[in-house]
C-alpha cells in the first residue's frame, strides 16, 4: 500500500509531484474555489487515492457527478480525452483507467439505501436546528427529550415526538410547576415546523433500522475502501435538513469511535460539500460543536475536508485546523472579493518564485493552488499544481446502473425494510386508552349510584305522601298491613333513623367516591 496520494503536478513545469501524506490526512483540509473551476473533480481523485490506500471515504454527490466513481474512465468519453496528455505532462506513469467500490445512499430511498436516524440519537441541539426553533421553543424541545428519559418514551421517529409534544400540551399546567412555562403556543409552533419537515421529505430520515456507522467503515477483499456516495442532488432543496444530517453523522463518529493517536492512515476521510450551509446563520453553540469536533475528531481517526466556494465561508478557528488545502481559482469582481482573496494568500506558506494572491486569481480550470502537511505536521510551500485526471468515469452513471449495483449491495438487506417497533407514540396511545376505559367504567358507576339516589328519594317522598293522607283524613282505624307492606314500612324506619342515615351514606359515598 502507498503511503501518499498523487495530487497533481506542480512548479514552473508542473513536474514537481504534489502528495497528500496519509500520516497527515486525519489533520483535515479545505478544497475551495469558485463555480466551475475543477472542485468536483479534485473530490474525485481524492476518493480514489484514499480508496486505493485502503481508507473508507463518505461524501456527498450534491450535483448528481460523482456516482462516475463507480465506473471506469475510459478514452472514448469525451470528457476524458485530454487526460493520457495530462498524465505524460505531469509524469503520472501509473495512470489507468478503474472503477471503485462504491455504496450509494439516500435520505428519500430513492437513489440509494435509505439513511435513518432516531429523534434521540439526533439530539435536542441538532433537532432544533434542523427545525429552526427560537429559544423558548428550544427549551420544550429539552423538556421533551427529558420527559422521554424519565417516563421510558423511546423518541424514534416525527410522530413518536409530535405524540409526545401533545401530552405535553395536556399537562402543561403541571409541568410547568417543574420545568417553568409551558406555552401551548410554542408547541403549536414546533408541530407546524415538523409538518414543514415531512413536506420536504425530512420524515423519511428518522427511524429504524438506524445507520450503523461501522456500515460507512468497510474494506474490500482486496484491502480497497468502500466509498459511500450520498445523493444529495434533491436534498439540496432543504439545506438545513442537507447540513444537521452531515453535521449529526460527524458527531455520532466523533461519540461512538475510540482514540487512535496518530495513525499510519486514516480509519475515515469525510467530505463535507457546500460547507457554508452548515455555517449560515448557525447559532454559536453550533458553531462552537462543529469547532469542537474538528478539533478533536482527527485523533479517532477521521479526517474532515470542507468543500466550499471561498474559504471565508468557514470561520476562522476552524479553518485554522484545515492542515492540507486544494484552492482553485477565485474571482475577485468587487472590493470584497479582493479582500478575501488576500486573506486566502496569507495563510499559505510563501513561495518566492510567484505571487500567491495573482496565482490563485489566475489558475485555470483543473489547476490549483496546493500546500500540503509535511513532516512533522509543518505546512508545505505553496505550489501551482496541475490536479491528475480521475480514473474512474467522469460523469454520472445511468440510472440503471445505479439500481443493479443497489441490489448487489449487502446493504440493500438491512435498510430497505422499515421496522416501526414500541415507542412513544404506541406506548402514549395505550395510556390514552386505558384512561378512555377508566373514565368510562367511572361514568358508569356515577350513573348507577345516581339512579340509586332517585329511586330512593322517591321511595321517602312516597312513604311521606301517603302518612300526611292518612293524619288528613282522621283515619282512627289501623287498616291490616299485608307482609310485604309490614317489611317495607320496617325498612323505611329504619333509613329514616341514624343507623340508616349512616348505611345510606356509606353506600352512596362508596359509589360517587369512584366518579
Amino acid at each position: 500500500m502507498t503511503s501518499d496520494i498523487f495530487i497533481g503536478g506542480g512548479g514552473a513545469d508542473y513536474t514537481a509531484a504534489q502528495h497528500l501524506k496519509l500520516d497527515y490526512a486525519n489533520r483535515h483540509g479545505l478544497i475551495a474555489g469558485a463555480t466551475g473551476t475543477g472542485k468536483t473533480v479534485t473530490l474525485q481523485i481524492l476518493a480514489e487515492g484514499f480508496a486505493n490506500a485502503g481508507v473508507p471515504v463518505f461524501l456527498s454527490d450534491v450535483k448528481g457527478d460523482l456516482s462516475g466513481l463507480a465506473k471506469s474512465g475510459t478514452d472514448t468519453h469525451k470528457l476524458h480525452a485530454p487526460f493520457t496528455e495530462r498524465a505524460e505532462k505531469i509524469g503520472f506513469s501509473d495512470y489507468r483507467y478503474e472503477a471503485f467500490p462504491v455504496t450509494f445512499w439516500d435520505i428519500f430511498g430513492d437513489q440509494g439505501h435509505p439513511v435513518r436516524t432516531t429523534v434521540s440519537e439526533m439530539g435536542p441541539l441538532l433537532l432544533s436546528r434542523l427545525l429552526e426553533l427560537t429559544e423558548a421553543q428550544e427549551g420544550i424541545i429539552n423538556i421533551a427529550f427529558r420527559l422521554a428519559d424519565e417516563e421510558g418514551l423511546p423518541l424514534l421517529d416525527l410522530k413518536d415526538l409530535q405524540a409526545l409534544l401533545v401530552w405535553i400540551g395536556e399537562n402543561g399546567k403541571t409541568l410547568s410547576l417543574r420545568y417553568g412555562n409551558v406555552s401551548t403556543s410554542s408547541i403549536g409552533a414546533i408541530q407546524r415546523r415538523l409538518l414543514v419537515l415531512e413536506n420536504q421529505g425530512g420524515a423519511g430520515l428518522f427511524g429504524e433500522p438506524a445507520l450503523a456507522l461501522s456500515d460507512l467503515m468497510r474494506t474490500t477483499a482486496q484491502g480497497r475502501g468502500q466509498i459511500n456516495i450520498l445523493a444529495a442532488d434533491k436534498l439540496m432543496a432543504a439545506p438545513g435538513l442537507y447540513a444537521t444530517f452531515l453535521l449529526w453523522l460527524l458527531s455520532e463518529l466523533f461519540e461512538e469511535l475510540p482514540e487512535v493517536g496518530d495513525p499510519d492512515k486514516p480509519k475515515l476521510v469525510f467530505f463535507f460539500d457546500e460547507a457554508h450551509l452548515l455555517f449560515d446563520d448557525a447559532p454559536k453553540a453550533l458553531v462552537d460543536k462543529v469547532e469542537q469536533v474538528a478539533r478533536l475528531i482527527r485523533s479517532k481517526g477521521v479526517g474532515v475536508y470542507f468543500i466550499t466556494q471561498n474559504p471565508a465561508d468557514v470561520p476562522e478557528d476552524i479553518l485554522g485546523q484545515l492542515g492540507n488545502r486544494i484552492q482553485h481559482a477565485l474571482r475577485a469582481f468587487t472590493a470584497k472579493d479582493r479582500k478575501e482573496l488576500r486573506q486566502a494568500a496569507e495563510t499559505y506558506r510563501e513561495n518566492p518564485s510567484f505571487d500567491t494572491e495573482a496565482a490563485i486569481r489566475e489558475v485555470g480550470v483543473g489547476e490549483a493552488v496546493t500546500s500540503m502537511l509535511q513532516k512533522k505536521g509543518v505546512p508545505g510551500i505553496v505550489e501551482r499544481t496541475l490536479i491528475r485526471p480521475p480514473a474512474s468515469q467522469l460523469g454520472p452513471i445511468s440510472a440503471t446502473e445505479r439500481a443493479e449495483i443497489m441490489a448487489q449491495s449487502e446493504m440493500s438487506a438491512r435498510y430497505t425494510k422499515t421496522v416501526d417497533r414500541a415507542s412513544a407514540y404506541e406506548i402514549l396511545q395505550k395510556r390514552a386508552d386505558v384512561a378512555a376505559k377508566e373514565a368510562a367504567k367511572s361514568e358508569e358507576a356515577a350513573e348507577e349510584a345516581s339512579a340509586l339516589e332517585r329511586e330512593f328519594n322517591a321511595a321517602r317522598r312516597y312513604s311521606g305522601q301517603r302518612v300526611t293522607r292518612s293524619t288528613a283524613r282522621g283515619t282512627r282505624r289501623r287498616q291490616p298491613e299485608s307482609l310485604g307492606s309490614a317489611l317495607t314500612n320496617a325498612v323505611l324506619k329504619e333509613l329514616k333513623g341514624t343507623t340508616g342515615r349512616r348505611l345510606v351514606r356509606g353506600i352512596l359515598g362508596g359509589l360517587f367516591k369512584g366518579r
